[in-house]
């Protein structure tokens, strides 16, 4: 039997997702999302800096996208997650069979892939829980809520003195070297000049509000806390097709051109995982440009 076809398949139902098949759902296309419900945000309690949203849930954003998209009828969703896909030649051209974890096939002319990055946190105790409610990673995102309070960046490596010079416009800030910022001369009087307190020592954990605990038993209690972790792809489809990908300054992301389009024909990806910055902002813009960009193939094949 045949898998069930559709125009475009879109791997991945959180903001650019939703932003990459809106276009295509008003051109009449048949669209079929497929989403594991993993948002990377999910442990945000309030997202900030997207315009008309600002200060809300974002799992309350995600929802009202998906119930937009879902009023249109040629709009189908799949709750599964997409583990493989393969290119088929087809008499008419390729297209794409993409299988999710239930075991069900699914088939496309184009596939857009808005999988999203796993973020891997540093191994401190007490960080992870507190990930997206007092320990951040953007401060255009959470630094004004902070109320230019006491703020603690967790150095992870040299971007670290980056962040920590960027953040004094938030607040009063601490490097937290952790035997992973070794700074020069140059760096600690840059540090200086902006009013960065350079703290070494290892973090051995983070404890109640914001409060870093150093191996050494010192403890400083923060407003918040800011890490720049390393992150990945969350999906093996981009691999599995061959996509490249690009190293950026936190991990890899998949390459595009202007419209989105991946150097596999056919496929698009939008999103975290196909830029090296990130915001909520960006991926629902990335993923309207993808949208159109896909409905203009199909139209100019």
């Amino acid at each position: 039997m045949s898998p069930q076809h559709f125009d475009v398949i879109v791997v991945g139902g959180s903001y650019a997702g939703l932003s990459a098949a809106m276009p295509l759902a008003r051109a009449r296309r048949s669209i079929l999302m497929i989403d594991a419900g993993q948002r990377r945000n999910r442990t945000v309690e309030r997202a900030h800096g997207f315009l008309g949203h600002d200060g809300k849930d974002p799992a309350a954003i995600a929802a009202l996208g998906r119930e937009q998209l879902l009023a249109y009828p040629n709009v189908q969703w799949r709750d599964a997650l997409a583990e493989q896909v393969r290119r088929e030649t087809q008499p008419d051209g390729e297209r794409f069979v993409v299988t999710c974890n239930d075991g069900v096939s699914v088939a496309a002319d184009r596939l857009v892939l808005a999988t999203g990055l796993t973020d891997d946190l540093p191994d401190i105790p007490g960080l992870a829980q507190r990930w997206g409610k007092t320990v951040f990673n953007c401060p255009y995102c959470d630094g004004y809520e902070l109320d230019l309070g006491e703020v603690g960046v967790i150095g992870t490596g040299a971007l670290s003195v980056h962040e920590s010079m960027m953040l004094t416009d938030w607040g009063t800030v601490s490097l937290f070297t952790n035997a992973c910022v070794d700074l020069d001369a140059d760096q600690a009087a840059q540090l200086q000049a902006r009013g960065v307190t350079i703290v070494d020592g290892v973090v051995a954990s983070i404890d109640e509000h914001a409060t870093v605990v150093l191996d050494d038993g010192r403890r400083l209690a923060l407003r918040g806390l800011f890490v720049a972790p390393r992150q990945r792809m969350t999906s093996a489809l981009p691999e599995q097709l061959g996509c490249t990908l690009e190293e950026g300054p936190f991990g890899s992301f998949i390459r595009t051109d202007s419209c989105k389009a991946t150097d596999v024909p056919g496929v698009y990806a939008c999103g975290d995982a196909a830029r090296a910055t990130h915001s909520l902002a960006s991926a629902v813009g990335d993923g309207f440009q993808a949208g159109v960009a896909v409905h203009q193939s199909l139209v100019f094949a």
